[in-house]
């Protein structure tokens, strides 16, 4: 059993999955293949790219950085997501899944946008509006079924990227709060922060030498120039209902 399946892998899956993950939690992301983000032309305002970013690339880098921290991808659909039977040793749900064999998660955290057909089965509190349905969370993203969160604009946040990766890292550390994993706040410190004033390094936080330092900032450097060193040859799709013929 896994412990968070994040049902979608977009700004704000990535971004929840990204905390879940690096705070040793067994997290699976079940992506349907494409996120709205990619029928972007360029992504404008996102804050650390000052003439902006293709937005494809971003979710690439953003996927890397997701498998980097101990996230699982599975391409797929969600289909139905239910308790698992009170016979169960475990508390959890079993996410039925289109083609695939069905999946158990401890948590689940719905990031798809704009399907929340596939949770009518917990009673989540489903708010219609036009032809869409939100999610209706508490202030951290927990849903009124215990175990199930939503994040993103399927919780009726705002569609830009940067509010999508904030609340889906938000909706991440409230998963964690409620795991039980002894998490402080994901903090990458110089040697002798806290050790230098006689304290324990906190959970979740980590004390590096200025040549650990150093090499890391090499590493990712390195990344990043090999990232954006060929224009990616990748168009943005364009909205379903539009006639491209």
């Amino acid at each position: 059993m896994r412990d968070v399946c994040i049902v979608g892998g977009g700004v704000s899956g990535l971004a929840a999955s990204i905390f879940t993950a690096r705070a040793g939690l067994d997290t699976l992301v079940i992506d349907g293949g494409e996120s709205i983000l990619a029928r972007n032309a360029s992504l404008e305002n996102y804050p650390g790219f000052p003439d902006g970013v293709d937005a494809r690339r971003y979710l690439q880098l953003a996927r890397e950085q997701a498998r980097n921290a101990g996230a699982a991808f599975e391409l797929g659909y969600v289909t139905g997501v239910e308790p698992l039977d009170e016979t169960e040793l475990e508390e959890g749900f079993v996410l039925e899944t289109d083609g695939g064999e069905p999946l158990e998660a401890r948590r689940v955290i719905a990031a798809s946008w704009s399907d929340s057909e596939y949770l009518v089965p917990l009673d989540v509190g489903r708010i219609q509006r036009g032809s869409k349905h939100y999610i209706a969370v508490d202030e951290a993203g927990r849903t009124a079924v215990e175990g199930v969160y939503a994040a993103g604009r399927i919780a009726n946040e705002p569609h830009q990227s940067i509010v999508a990766a904030g609340h889906g890292a938000k909706v991440g550390l409230a998963v964690i709060h409620d795991s039980d994993v002894n998490f402080y706040h994901d903090w990458v410190v110089p040697e002798g922060y806290f050790t230098g004033r006689g304290r324990e390094v906190p959970p979740g936080c980590e004390e590096i030498s200025d040549g650990e330092r150093r090499e890391r900032d090499e590493q990712a450097r390195t990344r990043m120039l090999e990232a954006f060193d060929e224009p990616l040859d990748e168009m943005p799709t364009m909205h379903p209902s539009v006639d491209r013929d």
